[in-house]
């Protein structure tokens, strides 16, 4: 029987997060096999394809930086101080009993010299340390879930928007899963300027961080065991556009909207691994689906 890379690299971490919720105590894994579970995360969290093309090239590709986290993946943009995007599959394997641990934290895997914002840059700001991949979607263990606290994972959110209308969405994410479904995850922003409880800004941070004007997301839903290979034209797509502003309606079905459109605000080119078939259809609906 044929496996594919994807397939195989998908393997590879479903091990390696075994290994990480089993309660018993082993030694340190190799660097050979630390390189591979990590290019098996990437490989997972980018089985969608890479939006932006980013790259790990700190001289050439500062707004387009590629961050490799096992958790989720991320374009980095240095000059905005927040992500581009985030991408990351989400399954029941990701899911356990850890608590949350709150510790936002500077990430210090950034290049030498970038400025790294730190876990108080957001206050007084009016506006929330947004998670990108959510908490929540990595809660098995405590290292997985103090990965989605980095500050490269946040964005500057309007409380609303993130308590309550997107913070919607990632349970509804979470109830597919529960459902017996996985879930592949593209989301990031857009634009510059929002409204915050503060009140309309354009930066925080003495100027270092961007405050978009919109947040996006796209899921993919697909049964479990399912990759870009499994994308059909039934395939349920939701794609979701929401403006940074505080008083936006807490319902996130009212922001649904297509992929396509997602692509023409942001030059991005969101499902790239699908076949190109598949994605001029599905890019182009607006899901109608239920929504919790």
């Amino acid at each position: 029987m044929k496996i594919s890379v994807t397939r195989l690299s998908r393997l590879t971490l479903l091990a390696a997060l075994a290994t990480a919720c089993s309660k018993e105590e082993l030694a340190p894994a190799s660097p050979a096999v630390a390189a591979s579970t990590r290019a098996a995360a990437e490989a997972d969290n980018l089985a969608m394809g890479n939006p932006s093309g980013a790259e790990a090239d700190a001289i050439n590709s500062p707004n387009n930086y590629l961050i490799v986290k096992d958790q989720y993946t991320i374009s980095y943009s240095r000059d905005r101080g927040k992500p581009n995007w985030v991408s990351w599959h989400l399954s029941s394997d990701w899911l356990g009993g850890s608590d949350r641990q709150d510790n936002f934290a500077a990430d210090v895997t950034l290049p030498k010299g970038w400025y790294r914002v730190g876990s108080t840059s957001y206050r007084g700001s009016g506006f929330d340390r947004g998670h990108v991949c959510p908490s929540a979607d990595r809660t098995c263990s405590a290292a997985d879930n103090s990965a989605t606290f980095l500050m490269t994972n946040m964005m500057p959110q309007a409380p609303t928007n993130n308590q309550r209308t997107w913070a919607g969405l990632e349970t509804y994410a979470r109830t597919l899963v529960n459902q017996g479904n996985e879930v592949y995850l593209i989301a990031g922003s857009y634009g510059q300027g929002g409204t915050g409880s503060n009140g309309y800004a354009t930066t925080i941070d003495k100027g270092r961080i961007t405050v978009p004007s919109n947040c996006w997301k796209v899921l993919v839903v697909l049964p479990e065991g399912g990759d870009a290979s499994s994308v059909t034209t039934s395939t349920r797509v939701i794609a979701v556009d929401m403006p940074n502003n505080n008083s936006i309606s807490t319902a996130w079905g009212s922001y649904r909207t297509s992929v396509d459109a997602i692509e023409e605000a942001t030059g991005y080119d969101i499902l790239s691994a699908v076949s190109e078939e598949v994605q001029d259809l599905i890019e182009a609906q607006v899901d109608r689906g239920p929504t919790s």
